[in-house]
């Protein structure tokens, strides 16, 4: 196989990642696409960062060992901010995270410099975005909430709902009143409830999606390398730990064509 059609490999606690699949198709849709939602073990937020680690490192290597990959994306916030530097340590191809790419992108939209970060429990737990967005302009002042349930709005078809709405307005209440004018949504899991956020929060505050930032990045990242693979659609497959329908369900609506899955056991 030429290195230009080795495919992008991606990792999820779930469906989330499938936002940056989404980007991907938009930005890149030659390029073909393995991805691998561990949807039996979702959600990371509230599993120790050791925990998380051990499970990314095993779907990379499954990956790994099983496709032809030339880059990896790490689409989950969680399993990014407790091991980046880990699991590029261990792998021979590149390994991006979705953390620097979204504080870069509000830093970009925020003319205020009050940035609200909203994530898992594990992510906001590890201060990674503060750290990120201190290092990038010391003068930024952050605030973070932890969202836990948002995920499992996501994962069970729940985004539309009253009860989605009345937690949405009770976790953001606190970010409302520090007069942020940017939220990063800290989590991939997080852009497929977009309008009920952007609806609590208003229009004076922007809403920054890592996913297009992070493909830009992957974009580069491969064009610098000289494995951009030309063509007009490439091949995706996708593999989950948990129940294959439910993941294809929600992926098809959001991808907007049909897919199908694989279950694999670990």
């Amino acid at each position: 196989m030429l290195a230009r059609e080795k495919a992008i490999g991606l990792l999820d606690s779930g469906v989330g990642g499938l936002t940056l699949v989404k980007e991907l198709n938009r930005l890149l849709p030659g390029e073909n696409i393995v991805y691998f939602g561990d949807t039996a073990r979702m959600p990371y937020g509230p599993r120790p960062p050791h925990e998380v680690r051990d499970f990314a490192v095993e779907i990379i290597e499954f990956l790994a060992a099983t496709q032809d990959l030339k880059l990896f994306i790490v689409a989950c916030n969680t399993a990014t901010a407790v091991g980046l530097a880990h699991y590029q340590a261990l792998f021979p191809f590149p390994i991006l995270g979705v953390l620097e790419p979204g504080a870069r992108a509000a830093l970009k939209v925020s003319k205020s410099r009050r940035i609200g970060v909203i994530g898992t429990e594990g992510t906001i737990a590890s201060k990674a975005y503060p750290q990120v967005l201190t290092a990038l302009d010391p003068e930024v002042k952050v605030f973070d909430k932890a969202c836990p349930l948002f995920v499992l709005l996501v994962e069970n078809q729940l985004v539309d709902t009253p009860e989605a709405d009345k937690v949405a307005r009770s976790y953001l209440r606190p970010l409302q009143e520090q007069g942020i004018d940017t939220l990063i949504l800290g989590c991939t899991h997080y852009p497929l409830m977009e309008h009920v956020l952007a609806r609590v929060m208003g229009d004076q505050v922007a809403l920054v999606n890592s996913a297009t930032a992070t493909a830009l990045s992957a974009r580069d990242i491969l064009a610098q390398s000289d494995l951009l693979n030309p063509g007009q659609r490439g091949w995706q497959r996708f593999f989950v730990s948990g129940d294959p329908q439910n993941f294809a369900e929600i992926g098809s609506k959001l991808l907007g064509y049909p897919l199908r899955a694989y279950r694999v056991v670990f």
